[in-house]
């Protein structure tokens, strides 16, 4: 699970200004008392507190792999909703091709969005 956030923490480097390359130290901007987590897959890093009250959303997108079933039990997993709201959501990914499944804090977003790759579903995260 860890893996996974590393990975989307990682795609989202781009979003924050407390990152930096690992190689270049002077440009790291870190508040003291921050957690810094090391991708292992990059070398970057990023400061903790900077997933704290960041809004953002989850995007789950249409494939033609998943039965609605797969769907449906993810969703309820990861958003913790009932099967009436987790198969409304299904429906829209599948009629509109993706649905926003859930808006909140970026952690809870990546959370949440790992969750939805365990099984291989394709998410992305916003803003």
């Amino acid at each position: 699970m860890f893996d996974r956030l590393r990975k989307q923490l990682s795609r989202l480097r781009g979003f924050f200004g407390t990152i930096a390359e690992a190689n270049s130290p002077a440009k790291t901007a870190v508040l003291p008392g921050s957690t810094i987590i090391e991708s292992p897959d990059k070398d970057v890093m990023v400061a903790e507190d900077t997933l704290i009250g960041f809004p953002a959303k989850v995007i789950l997108y249409n494939d033609e792999i998943h039965t609605f079933d797969e769907v449906i039990h993810q969703l309820m997993k990861a958003i913790d909703c009932p099967p009436s709201e987790a198969e409304q959501i299904a429906m829209e990914v599948d009629s509109r091709g993706l649905a926003s499944v859930f808006e909140g804090e970026l952690d809870r977003c990546l959370r949440v969005s790992s969750v939805l790759e365990e099984i291989a579903l394709h998410t992305s995260i916003e803003s």
